[in-house]
């Protein structure tokens, strides 16, 4: 995992924010790029994890002096993400390394198309392969998945978001692929925004929970948005007169959602998630929701098939 810099949490560029917080149209945004010292410290840790004390194998059978030409290769319509990541691997390993980068982040690639060119020690090719497929496979997988769930809603007024369901250590990296693949960021941490769940409500005492929810958190930081989870159409309301700025509408049906959006007007942004697929997601567009919230766009993209074909 990578170690604790002073990067910090809010290092990126302006545009990559919470998205709630603007409620911008159209869907798509400029895409702020991962900071290089993040790079490196991943890609450190993971070649450490990866090599060990050495490519045993790879350094008895190949002299140290050999060069050699890699290929990475889709072998299926990808939308590509993690170019620069993956540069990094094979730099960390060859200084001298020349990489020829043929496709762009975000760039939608028919399948059979060469995607980097590396020119290397073929011990350096080696020792990077599976750790630079790994970055590329996985970003390029929810990059890709991302990409049909926008294209699903591209003629609705509705923003993709993603969530914080990511994999440990890889949640800048997932958040950027879904970036790539045409959605927006949901918070990166828990201190960028009030977020009220059922689970908080629960633990606190008393009557009226999701008014003095929000009071306490007006008065804790009033420079924060305050969003709250709504599993039914009465807490939906709820939360409106309590002056929440984002209601989550949560696993709630089409149906349910159009009554609960009569209730709150406009006095919050609204949001839907749970129970929504990729065959669905219309239907909840349709409602008029300003924003959909999809977990599985990162914890359930599966890696796209690339391979890294190496010649003398």
């Amino acid at each position: 995992m990578p170690q604790k810099t002073n990067y910090g949490t809010h290092f990126l560029f302006r545009e990559w924010k919470v998205v709630a917080m603007k409620a911008k149209y159209p869907q798509k945004s400029p895409v702020a790029q991962l900071p290089k010292e993040y790079i490196t410290d991943h890609v450190t840790s993971a070649i450490e994890e990866d090599v060990g004390s050495g490519d045993i194998t790879t350094n008895s059978l190949i002299l140290p002096e050999r060069q050699s030409v890699a290929q990475i290769i889709t072998h299926e319509d990808i939308v590509f993400c993690g170019s620069n990541v993956a540069a990094e691997v094979f730099r960390h390993l060859d200084q001298d390394c020349l990489i020829k980068e043929l496709c762009e982040d975000g760039e939608t690639v028919p399948t059979g198309s060469v995607l980097m060119q590396i020119n290397a020690s073929t011990q350096s090719l080696l020792t990077a392969e599976r750790t630079a497929l790994n970055y590329l496979q996985r970003m390029s997988g929810i990059a890709t998945l991302c990409s049909r769930y926008v294209q699903a809603v591209n003629d609705y007024n509705t923003i993709l978001l993603d969530t914080r369901k990511t994999v440990p250590g890889w949640r800048l990296l997932e958040k950027y692929a879904v970036q790539c693949g045409g959605a927006r960021n949901h918070r990166r941490t828990l201190d960028e925004m009030f977020f009220i769940k059922d689970n908080h409500l629960a633990s606190m005492e008393g009557p009226h929970r999701i008014q003095q929810a929000v009071d306490q958190a007006r008065q804790i930081n009033p420079n924060l948005k305050i969003e709250i989870e709504a599993d039914t159409i009465i807490q939906a309301k709820q939360a409106a007169d309590a002056g929440a700025d984002i209601i989550l509408l949560d696993n709630m049906t089409p149906e349910e959602i159009k009554e609960a959006l009569k209730e709150i007007g406009k006095r919050a942004q609204t949001e839907a998630s749970g129970g929504i697929t990729i065959d669905n997601i219309r239907e909840f567009a349709k409602t008029g929701v300003q924003f959909i919230s999809i977990g599985a766009i990162t914890h359930s993209a599966s890696s796209v098939n690339l391979s890294m074909e190496i010649s003398q």
